[in-house]
């Protein structure tokens, strides 16, 4: 990963990962609303929902085949890392770019009593610091966009993961451009760009070409899927929680940049609107 690209994520959620757990929790990432997005439920709820409609959807409906040792790459604060360590009695480990993430998913996991179980530490999802085939689920949920080459990711993830283990990941996508829709406009990929920007993205692509990369990297029983029907209302929901008298005093406290994309949320919500922003799913084994 770039070191200027690298050092623009760490610095963005060093700076706005207390602010987003004190106002929305310990999950970073979006909501499950319903296969068509029309459910009304509590927003953290949603959140968990999303991570047991992945689990699911993935295959793990039963204590007979439950992972033995995640990876949760891109963990954040360790939302998901913690859950599924304490839904299957699993090891896991978080990866994240950000220090201040790393302390404060140690800590959660200080007051869960799960140190002997869960560890997290700062690394770079494109050059993994561990030895092949070390898990048998690699986790990755909405990291694979800050990913500059989603060639190397997958390769990683494949490399890291045991002989018949399983990959879910699930990440921001662009709409395809082989449909009737034809290729992004001028006005779509100004509009992503301000999206990169703001939330220190290199660049997303379509879910077929996910499918394909994974492919190549070796990655077999694939499955894919588009949620973005069933994610798209969270933006709204954290629009409308974005601008209450705590939400701004912490905003002020975290400075300009986490300010500025939260002064941006329309952008994600607009994307999901228009069909441009898409949530892609990808599931396969080694």
């Amino acid at each position: 990963m770039t070191k200027n690209l690298q050092q623009q994520i760490q610095e963005f959620y060093d700076a706005s990962s207390g602010l987003w757990e004190e106002i929305w929790g310990e999950h970073m990432h979006h909501g499950y609303y319903g296969r068509t997005g029309n459910y009304k439920m509590d927003r953290r709820q949603a959140q968990i929902d999303l991570i047991e409609e992945l689990l699911l959807w993935a295959g793990f409906k039963d204590a007979d085949n439950k992972p033995q040792n995640i990876i949760d790459v891109g963990c954040g604060i360790g939302g998901s890392t913690l859950y599924l360590a304490q839904k299957f009695g699993s090891k896991a480990t978080g990866i994240s770019l950000s220090p201040v993430q790393v302390s404060r998913a140690t800590a959660r996991t200080k007051s869960a009593g799960l140190e002997n179980q869960v560890q997290f530490q700062v690394a770079d999802a494109l050059e993994m610091p561990f030895a092949d085939h070390s898990f048998d689920l690699v986790w990755s949920l909405e990291s694979g966009e800050h990913m500059p080459d989603k060639t190397k990711f997958l390769q990683e993830c494949y490399r890291v993961l045991q002989p018949g283990g399983k990959l879910i990941l699930a990440t921001w996508c662009h709409r395809e451009t082989t449909s009737l829709a034809g290729e992004l406009t001028a006005e779509e990929v100004k509009h992503l760009q301000e999206i990169y920007r703001v939330y220190c993205l290199p660049y997303v692509i379509s879910l077929s070409e996910y499918r394909a990369i994974a492919l190549e990297c070796g990655f077999q029983n694939l499955r894919a899927d588009d949620w973005s029907m069933a994610v798209a209302p969270f933006w709204d929901v954290v629009i409308d929680s974005a601008f209450t008298p705590q939400a701004v005093v912490g905003l002020i406290k975290a400075g300009w940049q986490t300010i500025e994309a939260a002064l941006s949320l329309n952008l994600m919500s607009q994307g999901y609107n228009r069909g441009l922003i898409r949530f892609g799913l990808i599931c396969a084994t080694k």
